[in-house]
């Protein structure tokens, strides 16, 4: 794929949108599990308490708190507070709120910025835990002094005089015995999680002190459910407008990929030589416009949104997960390895298959196309069981290739899955033992396998994506070829322009030509000159070099020694478009196209008028067949022109070469399907028409060539004669025994 990705350029600015909702939607989806965390370890655990900083206090907890704050934290802590009694104007307010404060004073917390309640709320925390269990603990006395003992006291409590109250003995301790309290419970939430553990049984402390003053705490619940809920609503809402979003740019990105990629190799291969032709079979080229290209575009479809997704959901997972629980990430690198593990060893079995499904495929192709195209040579030689044979041979090889990738794959799934489950299970055995020793929040083992479970999810999508990319990384490799390959007939850089007066002159200057990759040359040291208005036959055996001879002129090939001139002009250094624009080629192959009559020799010149067109059809001895149809000029032409004779194909491409008016024309063993009757008729017609330009006939009929001006004789790639007929017959042996087989001694001495 990475030699494809230059044709990404028109679409970069979807691409970066595309990316930058993936960003939007893998954030979005890495928030929703942290969401449900905080609804269930503060929306139900703590009755949505949040945080261990209180809005309301009451005057003996500040106090209290006081114990085990230095002097300076007594300060910062009471200046972010501030009295209200009972004839304050807000105690109304406050006694609805708060239906236990009786007409004591509390202290409300003022308006403070994040950082300073980040800051109070990590100076109250440790302090607020002590206080918060030795009110807990002072209820039963045995307890408390077990509770002290353990904290670092000296004194036994349970010998506390009857009424005496545990914070006024505790305030005549000295301030460094207060502060081993203080360690003493840093030292036990180090072991929990550290300072997060802390803060999140601080906000419970905070609980209890708003549940002492009367507050509602089911509306304090509901409140916390509904907020976090909406706003957990609110992102998966963002996630599902950013996937769809994504799949709309990425559906958008991969058809104008298919499409641009359609239309640049097709106009390539419009623009091949002969010389590329030789790389590539027909029905590869077919196959790589269309299966090929197919495979691409499915694959830059998931690829956009997979391919920048699924690390941002592993990565970020990954670093979200560890801060829930650092002690657990054994548990998703087990997964994980095991995973890598099982999709290595599967590709490394299933590549080589995807490299051996494209070739199978141009096959497949191969045969069916030879098999349909030849169907009257098959049938004649009553060879269709051998074509089903070579047929069914194709297809098993295909058939069989692709269901051992598709085994592979179908086995692959379920031990995913099983991988999947097993890690679910050993994410809950293994949070269940720390929630249970207090080292982990239900909410935060909740979300550590729901991060887990995306990390998964994450290498099962680029798994998916590896699936399809090893195929269509071959499919990119062979469009690339033809995207890439370099054509070896190109306009010069500054090509000149033949004159107005143009005269149909051509001359081969000791011409030698090779085709690409061959050991020897087809032609060889070939020279002679055409004049303007002449009639040229080009003769010889078979394999000679004829065809090759004529397709150098309009530079199907470029010769590779000698020089070829127009007009006195070299051909390499005339535009293909200037060239060609003055030739009228008939190939050997009669090609037709789909459409119509009229639409095949328009082809030549779409402004022509049709008077021009009907005088092509009478010159090539075509117009009677073409009346004698209902519809004329607008008869259907089918694909190939299967629904005409081969004479009439023939007929109706020399009557389209015709409709250009070119000043030279090529025929090119163009009337081989025609009889002998048809073919004079024809030839008669056209040196009337043709009386101008310069025309250069290649056959192996005597007839057809006879009345040339001159006749070139070809030989193993050499020109081994040139002159008339009658020069010919006396001088040329081969020219004698081609034209003796064909002729009577006495027509051929005529």
């Amino acid at each position: 794929m990475s030699r494809l990705l230059k044709y990404f350029g028109p679409f970069a600015f979807s691409l970066a949108a595309a990316i930058l909702l993936l960003f939007a939607q893998a954030n979005a989806d890495l928030a929703l599990p942290d969401y449900m965390s905080r609804i269930v370890n503060v929306g139900i655990q703590q009755s949505g308490m949040e945080s261990p900083l209180p809005q309301v206090m009451r005057e003996e907890t500040l106090s209290r708190l006081g114990l085990f704050l230095s002097q300076a934290d007594q300060a910062d802590l009471s200046a972010a507070y501030r009295q209200v009694d009972a004839a304050s104007s807000e105690y109304a307010a406050l006694s609805e709120q708060y239906s236990g404060l009786s007409g004591q004073s509390v202290y409300v917390l003022q308006a403070v910025d994040t950082a300073t309640r980040i800051r109070l709320e990590g100076l109250i925390a440790r302090p607020f835990l002590v206080v918060y269990g030795l009110e807990q603990a002072a209820q039963d006395p045995e307890k408390a002094a077990s509770m002290f003992g353990s904290l670092g006291g000296q004194f036994n409590l349970s010998q506390l005089p009857p009424g005496m109250d545990l914070f006024t003995v505790l305030g005549k301790l000295p301030q460094a015995q207060r502060d081993q309290i203080v360690q003493a419970v840093d030292a036990r939430f180090e072991s929990l999680g550290g300072e997060k553990a802390l803060r999140q049984a601080a906000a419970r402390a905070a609980l209890a002190e708003f549940e002492a003053l009367g507050g509602d705490t089911q509306s304090l619940q509901s409140a916390y459910l509904w907020q976090v809920g909406g706003q957990m609503l609110l992102i998966a809402l963002l996630s599902a407008v950013a996937t769809i979003l994504v799949g709309l740019l990425g559906s958008r990105i991969a058809a104008g990929l298919a499409r641009n990629l359609r239309s640049l190799l097709f106009e390539k291969v419009m623009r091949f030589s002969g010389a590329e032709f030789e790389h590539f079979s027909t029905a590869s080229l077919i196959t790589r416009a269309t299966n090929d290209i197919n495979q691409v575009q499915a694959v830059t479809g998931i690829l956009v949104r997979m391919v920048f997704y699924a690390p941002i959901i592993g990565v970020g997972g990954i670093i979200r997960a560890v801060d829930k629980s650092p002690s657990m990430w054994w548990t998703i690198a087990l997964a994980v390895g095991v995973l890598l593990g099982m999709i290595i060893s599967v590709f490394s079995l299933a590549l080589p298959k995807f490299q051996l499904i494209q070739t199978l495929v141009d096959k497949l192709n191969l045969v069916a196309r030879e098999g349909l195209t030849g169907m009257m040579v098959v049938r004649s030689f009553d060879r269709e069981k051998h074509e089903e044979a070579r047929f069914e041979r194709a297809n098993r090889e295909l058939t069989e290739t692709n269901l051992f990738v598709n085994r592979l794959f179908v086995i692959m799934m379920p031990f995913m899955m099983l991988i999947l489950n097993g890690a679910s299970m050993l994410i809950l055995w293994v949070g269940a033992n720390q929630v249970a020793q207090a080292q982990m929040e239900i909410g935060d083992m909740m979300a550590f396998m729901q991060y887990a479970m995306q990390i998964v999810f994450a290498f099962l999508m680029l798994s998916m994506l590896f699936i399809m990319f090893p195929r269509a990384d071959v499919s990119a490799h062979r469009v690339a070829d033809v995207l890439e390959m370099s054509i070896s007939v190109t306009d010069p850089a500054e090509p000149k322009r033949l004159p107005d007066n143009f005269h149909p002159a051509i001359e081969f200057r000791n011409v030698s030509f090779r085709y690409p990759g061959a050991d020897d040359d087809v032609l060889r040291g070939i020279s002679f000159r055409i004049e303007p208005g002449q009639t040229v036959g080009i003769m010889g055996t078979t394999g000679s070099g004829k065809s090759t001879v004529v397709n150098l002129i309009p530079r199907f090939f470029d010769v590779t020694n000698g020089e070829l001139l127009l007009d006195g002009v070299n051909v390499r250094e005339i535009s293909m478009r200037d060239l060609r624009e003055r030739i009228g080629y008939i190939p050997q192959r009669s090609n037709l196209f789909s459409g119509t009559i009229e639409s095949n020799l328009r082809y030549a010149d779409e402004a022509a008028e049709e008077a021009a067109l009907l005088q092509a059809l009478e010159t090539a001895q075509a117009a009677e067949f073409v009346q004698e149809r209902e519809a004329g000029l607008a008869a259907e032409v089918t694909q190939g022109g299967g629904n005409f004779s081969g004479g009439q194909k023939q007929r109706l491409s020399i009557a389209r070469a015709l409709v250009k008016r070119a000043p030279i024309y090529i025929f090119d063993d163009s009337f081989s399907a025609l009889d002998y009757r048809t073919d004079a008729r024809l030839r008669q017609a056209l040196l009337k028409q043709l009386r101008q330009s310069t025309v250069l006939i290649v056959s192996q009929r005597i007839a057809t060539i006879k009345n040339a001006n001159q006749i070139l004789v070809l030989d193993e790639g050499r020109l081994v004669g040139q002159g008339t007929h009658e020069e010919l017959m006396q001088s040329n042996e081969i020219y004698r025994e081609i034209a003796l087989s064909q002729l009577k001694q006495q027509e051929a001495l005529a």
